[in-house]
């Protein structure tokens, strides 16, 4: 993370309100490494910081009996489970290297975990997994960090409520606690797309039983926030990410749901979006439905648009971002252009409305490669960073607290900076002589722009 250090701020008051020159004035702008930093900004800044995002899938989130079973006991064998090779740092470096932002690390913590009631997380498999969250952050990745599927327990709630909650509570107070000093490039999921009972509410059988399911979804949300922040550390402040019911849009955005109570007002909500799930999941025909090998129709990009509007009025014209968890479809049985189609259209969907991150999924096979640490379609790939130059890299002259405006707040941020007496969020944004450099001479020619729309 770029940090920015003042070397001389002479004169600073008499140049915000006259002409400046260039002299000896300026900063010097030095890479580190710093993993507890915890900056003053909103959650809606951080969501727009994480861009474009991809999925570390199918790894740290394998799960079954019969990895206890087959397997030698430590990590690695459930990591690989599910056809992942071993994961390295080059392979983590790789994710930044080809443009993404974010990194999801999905995670099943029941893994090696002692069946004795304690509901201990491993501590092998704890380390490993911190691992991998240090080389993501080492790469300047933002990550997110869940309590994935984890074999299911979580569907017993309804009838095992008290016990299911005691181990929810078990394992985010464990996981708080042991990530409590890292900064705010960390971000913790309260779950995955179990949140929501088929068994309470049968959603294509009229409303007996939803108050009931969204009120445990509730449940679970409050006391996940709840366990965070009264664990120590950076918690207290820490970004978090609230999963929807099922993480389907139309469901999170009944006003059924309900964030949860947060004293630092600091939490995005979380969906996936897999809509038509005939395209997206179905390789070949299932009872429920006939797969189709193609996407693109009028009526598909409005159902797209009409989705994507849902989530901007209900959540981010309230405040309140929005991170696609996962989006995707399966490659089998599909037209290549038609994944790549759809791929960018949702990424493009989301990206557009500011506030709402995408996050690829992604497993092995797909569309990283893992041993090559590069995108396996390199059209498919070109794609998406068109996309993040046109509109996440885009860069307001003068934002530099990243609100999407420039406005008088922007100059007196600096002019704050420049006196010591305040932080910056956006250094880069400033720098309107373009040199790497931010100092006075910059904060006139923002004080030009602001009066005469020009420098």
């Amino acid at each position: 993370m770029k940090r920015i250090k003042c070397i001389c701020v002479a004169a600073v008051m008499g140049l915000f309100f006259s002409a400046a020159w260039r002299g000896e004035v300026g900063t010097l702008v030095e890479a580190q490494t710093d993993h507890s930093e915890m900056r003053d900004i909103t959650t809606m800044q951080i969501v727009k910081e994480m861009g474009m995002g991809i999925n570390l899938g199918n790894t740290m989130e394998s799960c079954g009996d019969w990895i206890a079973q087959w397997g030698d006991g430590t990590p690695t064998s459930y990591e690989t489970a599910w056809g992942s090779p071993v994961v390295t740092e080059p392979m983590i470096k790789g994710y930044a290297q080809e443009g993404f932002d974010s990194l999801r690390i999905p995670v099943a913590w029941s893994n090696m975990m002692k069946d004795d009631g304690t509901y201990t997380i491993d501590s092998a498999y704890m380390e490993r997994v911190k691992e991998i969250v240090d080389w993501a952050l080492d790469a300047d990745l933002y990550v997110i960090i869940n309590l994935h599927w984890d074999s299911g327990w979580l569907e017993e709630l309804p009838t095992k409520y008290d016990e299911c909650m005691k181990k929810y509570c078990t394992i985010w107070t464990q996981i708080a606690d042991e990530f409590q000093n890292y900064g705010d490039k960390l971000i913790f999921e309260s779950q995955n797309e179990e949140l929501g009972w088929s068994s309470v509410w049968n959603s294509w059988g009229g409303d007996q039983g939803k108050t009931e399911s969204y009120s445990y979804v509730n449940a679970v949300n409050q006391a996940f926030v709840d366990v965070v922040r009264e664990s120590g550390g950076n918690n207290p402040e820490r970004h978090l990410l609230i999963s929807g019911y099922n993480t389907d849009v139309e469901k999170t955005c009944d006003p059924l749901f309900k964030m949860p109570d947060d004293s630092a007002n600091r939490m995005a909500v979380s969906v996936h979006y897999y809509t038509p799930s005939t395209f997206t999941i179905l390789s070949e025909d299932a009872s429920w439905g006939k797969a189709s090998a193609t996407w693109g129709t009028d009526a598909e990009y409005q159902e797209l648009n009409r989705l994507m509007d849902l989530l901007e009025t209900t959540f981010v014209e309230n405040g309140i971002p929005v991170i696609i968890g996962e989006y995707g479809c399966t490659k089998e049985n599909k037209e290549e252009e038609s994944v790549r189609r759809y791929i960018t259209s949702v990424c493009e969907a989301a990206l557009s409305r500011s506030g709402i991150c995408p996050v690829l999924w992604d497993t092995p096979g797909g569309h990283y490669d893992r041993t090559t640490y590069q995108m396996v379609d390199e059209q498919l790939h070109a794609s998406l960073m068109q996309l993040k130059e046109t509109y996440v890299d885009a860069t307001i002259q003068g934002d530099v607290n990243s609100d999407g405006v420039f406005t008088i707040s922007d100059l007196v941020m600096v002019q704050k900076w420049l006196l010591h007496a305040g932080e910056i969020t956006d250094w880069e944004a400033g720098d309107l002589y373009k040199n790497g450099i931010l100092d006075i001479v910059d904060l006139a020619r923002m004080r030009r722009l602001l009066i005469y729309g020009t420098i």
